[in-house]
């Protein structure tokens, strides 16, 4: 980059341009979010049969096309607002050069050379003539020592000083070549498919724009203030409440993940941050499962007898390499299934009551999710659901279930106040019964988190008198609760509730730190977490064996549901017989039926079951 350009560059015309990008982008949230939460749910309220489902298929397109552009837009500008801040670093280098060589009596040419005048060194017999400089960038120890040994050669006293400047001239046309440079290829990528068909392809391409301008904007964005270390959920609030606009835009764009991960702030931020990500990592398990399934191997082969040795006349088998392909295939499948369940709830809500908000999401691994339905800022009843053993991602449909059929039934339990019913899958839960859930590593690993999620919740509701609010355990879920409400002594929980539960880790209700009259269990009779064993112990003490009889300890500590734990028990029915409909335990998950429903609502609203 020449001088003259450099001198002419306006940062203002990309910053311009960059909000030009901004208020597109936040146009097109506007509009999906009316086709989603007015054009879309009165359709479904009103509207049936084929045309209709035509026209949500249609709906929805639309609504991702929207989402797409929200999402682009907001990379665009905060690419251009980086490229402008680059540039503008090196204009103000440049000016400086510039407006301090004019006061030293030199003048900084068009081509960026440094004319300096005539002078004289003292002794000198007559003045030296003037002349011009280029500098060059980055210089040296040994570079600069050479010019300081030519400035004290050179009979013109002058020399030295334009050289000097000459030098800061070139810095800055370095810097501001490097940055175009930079931003160019960024910039050019920044291109969607001439369609209207927003495709896996697209947002992974979405994805891999994003890493690029985060990677390339690094200057900019550290211009804003990051989120709080401790990651506390009123110091969350504090510093988004202290970002302008464009600073939470850029940050949303950049860093949707971790957005959508603190706790503290408005759940609409979070949502919309936790759904970029969502359809980002959906997109990136359908790239992956197509390129999968076309590497699929040759499925059967001829079945040999292993009696003859020989081949069976028009016997086929599976191949061993199909196996391992079908294997994979389905790992991959399962990978995005809790996806689409998520993204089902927004595609099917019908009322802002019952509006899903994915409060946080993570695909990796078993994956973590967590998704309430009504919105928790303006409820004033909000029940943090947290399941148990097994479960995981690819099965938070029926947890989501659940927290549906709870909220429902407390807003027609008490139909003057709003109901906000979370499910909480923000760990990883045990995978086994008999080995993985006798452990408490992973309520261990997940009672910061649920205790700061709560905190999150009471933060960004600011209602006056705060939210009534309830923490729900069910199986291994309550020790999870309970290991939250043990740790935190101010945690604003007004009320517990435990089912089927194999202990909460404290002796007592009135361990978790609010009234034992507000802690409340229940297990059925044929559920088997009853004959859960309490911890082994020394298998020569006679004490190891009448714990297998006691009717208050359990693996996880003294059974909630005894006289000794202390808090309320509620009735439920017996549920179903071990192996009924060829289901090893399922009185174990019949705890959201309708009388124990109406149990739950009871309490959830601040009541009795």
């Amino acid at each position: 980059m020449d001088c003259a350009t450099l001198k002419a560059f306006k940062p203002s015309e990309f910053e311009g341009a960059a909000d030009g990008y901004r208020t597109m982008g936040n146009s097109a949230q506007t509009a999906r979010e009316h086709i989603e939460n007015t054009v879309a749910t009165g359709m479904r309220k009103s509207l049936k049969g084929e045309a209709a489902d035509a026209a949500h298929k249609q709906l929805q397109a639309l609504a991702k096309n929207f989402h797409y552009t929200q999402t682009e837009c907001g990379v665009i500008s905060t690419a251009l607002n980086g490229f402008a801040y680059d540039m503008a670093a090196a204009k103000r280098k440049l000016e400086a050069a510039i407006a301090d060589a004019q006061a030293d009596g030199c003048r900084v040419n068009d081509d960026g050379s440094v004319a300096f005048p005539a002078g004289r060194k003292p002794g000198a017999e007559k003045p030296s003539e003037g002349g011009a400089v280029t500098g060059s960038a980055g210089g040296t120890e040994t570079s600069d020592a050479l010019e300081r040994q030519a400035a004290n050669i050179h009979p013109n006293p002058n020399y030295g000083k334009a050289m000097g400047y000459a030098n800061r001239v070139a810095d800055a046309l370095k810097e501001a070549t490097d940055a175009d440079t930079k931003w160019e290829p960024k910039i050019r990528a920044l291109r969607a498919d001439d369609d209207l068909t927003v495709s896996a392809g697209d947002w992974t391409d979405a994805t891999s724009d994003a890493g690029g301008v985060r990677g390339a904007a690094d200057a900019y964005l550290g211009t804003i203030k990051p989120p709080p270390a401790n990651d506390w959920p009123q110091d969350n609030a504090n510093w988004w409440n202290g970002l302008t606009e464009v600073q939470r835009e850029a940050y949303v764009s950049m860093h949707p993940a971790s957005i959508g991960g603190l706790d503290g702030l408005p759940s609409a931020v979070r949502d919309d941050a936790n759904r970029l990500v969502l359809a980002e990592q959906r997109a990136a398990k359908q790239v992956e499962y197509d390129g999968w399934l076309k590497k699929e191997p040759e499925h059967y082969r001829p079945y040999i007898s292993p009696v003859t040795g020989r081949e069976v006349k028009g016997a086929m088998v599976p191949t061993d390499e199909w196996k391992a392909w079908e294997e994979k295939r389905k790992e991959i499948e399962n990978g995005y299934k809790g996806m689409d369940d998520i993204q089902k709830r927004f595609d099917t809500y019908t009322s802002e009551s019952t509006r899903p908000y994915l409060l946080g999401f993570d695909g990796k691994d078993m994956g973590r999710a967590i998704v309430s339905i009504g919105n928790p800022d303006s409820a004033d009843n909000v029940v943090t659901y947290v399941p148990g053993t097994f479960a995981e991602l690819k099965s938070i449909d029926g947890d989501i279930t659940r927290a549906q059929l709870l909220q429902a039934q407390a807003e027609a339990t008490d139909p003057g106040k709003r109901t906000a019913s979370i499910v909480w899958l923000g760990y990883d839960a045990p995978q086994g019964i008999m080995t993985d859930a006798t452990e408490t590593k992973w309520a261990d690993d997940a009672r910061e988190p649920l205790g700061n999620f709560v905190q999150g919740l009471e933060e960004a509701n600011h209602r006056d008198g705060g939210v009534n609010q309830t923490l729900l355990g069910h199986s291994y879920g309550s020790l999870v609760v309970g290991e939250a409400m043990s740790m935190h002594v101010d945690l604003p929980v007004d009320s517990a509730i435990m089912v089927g539960s194999p202990g909460v880790g404290v002796d007592h209700a009135k361990d978790l730190n609010i009234a034992p009259d507000r802690v409340f269990a229940a297990t059925a009779f044929w559920d088997e977490i009853n004959i859960a064993p309490p911890p082994a112990r020394d298998p020569l003490s006679p004490q190891a064996y009448l714990d297998l009889f006691d009717d208050h300890t359990i693996v996880h500590g003294t059974d909630p549901t005894s006289d000794d734990f202390g808090g309320q028990v509620f009735e439920v029915p017996d549920g179903k017989m071990p192996g009924s409909d060829w289901e090893l335990m399922p009185a174990h998950s019949q705890y959201w039926d309708e009388k124990p429903l109406r149990s739950l609502a009871g309490i959830v609203t601040g009541g009795q079951p």
